[in-house]
């Protein structure tokens, strides 16, 4: 390798650096605002109210995420495209990208709404049904607005814009707006209400700094003919989407046919405590995708498998400190929210390992979608049926643990498939696992384990610190080294320059399957 290109991976792993960290900011800052909702939540409101919730926004969610076609993560791939086929009219070419991505979207979401309105009971199984009820398919507008201003800001590296939307304006309108309407007579359907507030407000938040940053494209008309070929091109975008957000709601989905609402309520809490460790993993999301396609687009197969070994290794590491402080004291953090919430101490516990195992496969997924399309999509949709067949027999019999245990499985499987395949298909190593990892976790754990004999208070404000203080000081010892300390290094910005335009090879390697 030569010097430029040395001094270009260490840029580009400083710009990896400092998009996660803005983001991880944004993490820490939806953390603080969550949990005052899940505490509001299954105190003021109780497990019935929360489980018909989850159920709710579980299907409006999933139906947002069909009307976005894929365009998350692919509008980034047709932005470098139209830039580096156009360069000299780059910015404009970008805000074409974005106005089609728009209204293809809103066109799949009009489709979407209309279905859940007209059968609302798909929406809300369990009767009665009111009046709000039946207009909330409308939030799908709200949340696809969102997504798709949001994916067009991180190509150009504005990953704050995610953070105010995400982590500031969302979880705060959500959280204030549910404890208001504990007070009011709406307080029957306050959930739903708040999360109605929360979605307009990010919306509102993310589409006005797009439409600053883009501006109107006086020159820009609607091509039937480009936007369904933008469509059909994002299909298996989208099916890969679709299947590993499928995974993280099949659970409350059969769980929901074969238990009451205050069960689903109970998991949901812990899938809610749970999920936090993946979130680390979605802090890279917003600038991996830019620098994965700028590196494919050139043929820079290497690079891009440096910086899925580097993100793996900084996602595994933080995400098993995060497990092991918040599963050693799993009990004491569900009984925080309510004493019916305790007794899914045992569910947070494999979900928690589900997050672990699922860890390195969606990183490998950040460049699976763009180097092999198909191939991704296929085992996606073979975890789905795994978990399928895995929750429908152990969750009539096990109740929320069968239905973590059949994630678990899924998450095992996809976990190995997913890395050696975009190992063969990149032809680098992508595995960012390393011995450290495990040897920071035992003492970490031998401490947990004597923390559990004190009080609950204890265990919540100092024995968690003191387990990830411990594992972390190890792994920051002996585990980074060079280029891993630049995840912690100064200079922290929300808003860099946009990416190079590429120069797209003839066959551009983020087209294979």
């Amino acid at each position: 390798m030569s010097p430029a290109d040395t001094r270009a991976e260490a840029a580009e792993t400083a710009e990896l650096a400092r998009g996660g960290r803005t983001s991880f900011i944004g993490y820490v800052l939806r953390l603080a605002a969550r949990f005052p909702f899940l505490f509001i939540a299954g105190r003021m409101y109780g497990a019935d109210a929360l489980g018909r919730f989850a159920y709710a926004t579980m299907v409006v969610e999933l139906v947002a995420m069909l009307a976005t076609l894929g365009l998350k993560r692919g509008l980034a791939e047709d932005m470098a495209q139209r830039g580096a086929l156009h360069p000299g009219a780059r910015a404009a070419q970008e805000t074409h990208a974005f106005y089609d991505a728009l209204l293809v979207s809103l066109l799949a979401s009009l489709l979407g709404a209309a279905v859940l309105m007209v059968l609302p009971q798909i929406v809300f199984p369990n009767p009665p049904i009111g009046g709000v009820d039946r207009l909330f398919p409308l939030i799908i507008f709200a949340i696809v607005l969102s997504d798709i201003s949001l994916a067009a800001l991180a190509f150009r590296h504005d990953i704050a814009a995610t953070v105010r939307a995400r982590s500031l304006v969302e979880p705060w309108v959500l959280s204030l707006s549910a404890l208001a309407l504990a007070f009011t007579l709406l307080k029957p359907q306050g959930l739903i209400i708040a999360y109605l507030l929360s979605m307009v407000a990010a919306a509102i938040a993310s589409l006005w700094p797009a439409l600053r940053a883009f501006g109107w494209a006086p020159h820009w008309r609607p091509d039937a003919g480009h936007l369904w070929r933008l469509a059909r091109a994002n299909l298996p975008l989208a099916g890969a989407d679709i299947a590993e957000w499928g995974a993280r709601r099949l659970d409350v989905f059969i769980l929901g046919r074969f238990a009451g609402p205050e069960v689903v309520g109970i998991y949901y809490i812990a899938q809610q405590i749970a999920s936090l460790p993946q979130r680390l993993k979605s802090s890279f999301d917003p600038i991996l995708a830019p620098v994965l396609t700028t590196n494919l687009a050139a043929g820079r197969i290497p690079k891009v498998a440096a910086h899925v070994r580097q993100i793996s290794f900084w996602v595994g590491s933080a995400q098993l400190g995060v497990v092991l402080a918040l599963g050693i004291f799993g009990q004491a953090s569900m009984g925080l929210f309510g004493p019916v919430f305790a007794g899914g101490a045992m569910v947070l516990a494999v979900l928690l390992v589900v997050e672990l195992l699922a860890a390195q496969a969606a990183v490998a997924e950040g460049a699976l979608i763009y180097v092999a399309r198909n191939a991704n999509l296929a085992w996606s949709l073979v975890g789905i049926l795994v978990q399928a067949g895995a929750s429908l027999m152990l969750v009539p019999r096990f109740g929320g643990i069968g239905a973590a245990a059949g994630l678990a499985i899924s998450a095992l499987l996809l976990s190995v498939a997913k890395s050696r395949l975009l190992a063969s298909r990149l032809g680098h190593p992508v595995a960012g696992w390393r011995l450290v990892m495990l040897v920071a976790a035992l003492p970490a754990f031998g401490v947990g384990l004597l923390l559990l004999g004190t009080p609950e208070w204890f265990q919540l404000a100092i024995g968690q610190f003191v387990v990830l203080g411990i594992f972390g000081g190890i792994v920051w010892r002996f585990g980074f080294k060079g280029a891993d300390r630049l995840l912690f290094a100064r200079g922290l910005s929300g808003k860099t320059a946009p990416p190079e335009p590429a120069i797209v090879p003839a066959s551009p390697p983020f087209r294979s399957v």
